[in-house]
């Protein structure tokens, strides 16, 4: 039976693929096979549209590869420790044993089982031509991959981003982990170096330790999760401590110096030896190999510029997910191509600013937020309502009770969210929604949830939300009427 590795590889990058012959003109050419790619290709081909798609690695991208599916899959096998180590508060003492490998395995098996959504045989299945090599533009309609010319209507860049490797001293000389390679470990390290404090640092941090490794997370800024709400950091930054990550915040490494089988860090002076080191400190969009050039199309350090309407300078260029935008999530990726579809190819107007993108980070607990920073949000008119989830019933039984809802809101209209909980990233969808529909918070007084569950914070949020508006001239009035009523 193939492994694992070899049954990914058969899906998302077949030995001994033939490119096809390229047709005369395309509708849409799609440079690169992460999500944005995927759904570009798949969706336009779907609707009858000649599509190609190349991809100079692995279709799916990040998402399959090295990023969601395969942390996830590693944070299962955390939360099943995390499980076992909390159980003594419902009076169950249980005891965890890791093995390392076979988590591993999991975590490839994992990617294996789902590589066949985004694989080469079903993008040709549904009708798209499937190219795998570099691809560049050879002018404003061209792109060239292995020698041949496509020429297309329109083309969509998508080629995601890598992460980014701090000019640390020393750090070259060693065999660092990234996102990219972590996932490929087949021993345990005995302690591990997490360079970076984002969501990709806070996770696999915290799922290591539980499984048994030896963890020190340094973060350059004052706290970790620096986009997150400061409270939210604040749960995160004690959750990761208490299941045995040192964390060193405000705090710089100025060099590295290897030894036969550890690493030294000169962190602030103080030397940490370490066995492995992780770079997580944020990525850059992959944009060198293209000759944007050739096709006019403008682009900064930050990735390709596009409007509104995700057109880059060449109108007839467009480009979605990590590549151009600030939002470097999967689902963000999908609906950006979702919006390329239609304006690329029906001369629609919709407006990528239009979308309400909600994000988490899944550490225990989750971090979900939806909306712009706090410190962005306009201090005439902003209220806010908190729900600590000590009052949320299922939270104080399941004792989860670190965490809470914080609501930012003009009148009622939702500007903002952060939910601390587990499965806060399930719950922020719906707040998002709301907001996407134009409702109020006062709204969620009115939905009926299951008791008893998470969301009930919801309800709570929207029932605080209500009281508010009892001001003392309403209970005034109130009075008034129930008086004349007992009088009646």
């Amino acid at each position: 039976m193939p492994s694992n590795d070899q049954r990914l590889i058969d899906q998302v990058c077949p030995e001994g693929w033939r490119n096809p012959d390229p047709a005369p003109l395309y509708d849409l050419v799609v440079i690169g096979g992460g999500t944005a790619g995927l759904v570009s290709a798949a969706g336009a081909a779907g609707l009858g549209a000649r599509v190609a798609i190349i991809e100079r690695h692995r279709l799916g991208g990040d998402c399959l590869n090295t990023g969601c599916v395969p942390s996830k899959s590693l944070l299962r096998a955390a939360r099943a420790v995390h499980d076992a180590r909390t159980a003594a508060a419902a009076g169950v003492t249980l005891s965890a044993r890791v093995d390392f490998g076979a988590v591993m395995e999991s975590v490839r098996s994992r990617r294996a089982e789902l590589a066949h959504h985004d694989s080469a045989e079903r993008l040709a299945a549904l009708g798209a031509h499937v190219f795998f090599g570099d691809g560049s533009f050879a002018g404003p309609s061209t792109v060239t991959v292995g020698g041949r010319a496509l020429k297309f209507r329109r083309a969509v860049i998508a080629t995601g981003g890598r992460p980014v490797v701090p000019p640390i001293a020393g750090l070259q000389d060693l065999p660092f982990l990234t996102s990219e390679s972590v996932f490929e470990l087949r021993e345990q390290p005995r302690s591990l170096l997490v360079l970076g404090g984002g969501p990709i640092g806070c996770e696999l941090a915290q799922a290591f330790a539980l499984l048994g490794t030896e963890v020190t997370l340094v973060e350059t800024r004052p706290r970790l999760l620096p986009e997150e709400d400061a409270d939210a950091a604040a749960i995160v930054a004690r959750r990761l401590e208490e299941d045995g990550v040192h964390v060193l915040t405000g705090a710089t490494v100025q060099r590295f110096t290897r030894a036969s089988t550890s690493f030294t860090a000169e962190v602030d002076g103080r030397g940490v030896v370490v066995a492995a080191v992780l770079i997580a400190t944020g990525r850059v969009p992959n944009i060198e190999r293209l000759n944007l050039v050739a096709a006019g199309v403008t682009a900064t350090g930050r990735g390709v510029a596009v409007d509104d309407w995700l057109r880059t300078s060449n109108r007839r260029v467009y480009a979605a997910g990590d590549v151009c935008s600030p939002y470097q999530f999967t689902h963000a990726a999908d609906a950006m191509a979702r919006i390329v579809i239609q304006n690329a190819l029906f001369f629609g107007r919709r407006r990528a600013s239009a979308l309400v993108i909600p994000w988490a980070t899944y550490t225990f607990p989750e971090v979900a937020h939806v909306g712009p920073p706090v410190e962005q949000l306009p201090t005439a008119g902003t209220e806010q309502v908190t729900i600590p989830l000590a009052e949320v019933d299922r939270a104080v039984i399941d004792a989860a009770t670190p965490g809470f809802l914080k609501v930012h809101h003009n009148r009622g209209r939702i500007l903002a969210a952060t939910l601390v909980a587990p499965h806060a990233g399930e719950l922020i969808g719906q707040i998002a929604s709301l907001m996407r529909r134009g409702g109020s918070l006062a709204d969620f007084s009115s939905e009926i949830y299951p008791y008893p569950t998470m969301a009930d914070a919801l309800r709570k949020a929207g029932d605080a939300y209500r009281r508010t508006r009892l001001t003392p001239g309403v209970r005034s009035a109130l009075r008034r009427y129930f008086a004349l009523i007992r009088r009646g």
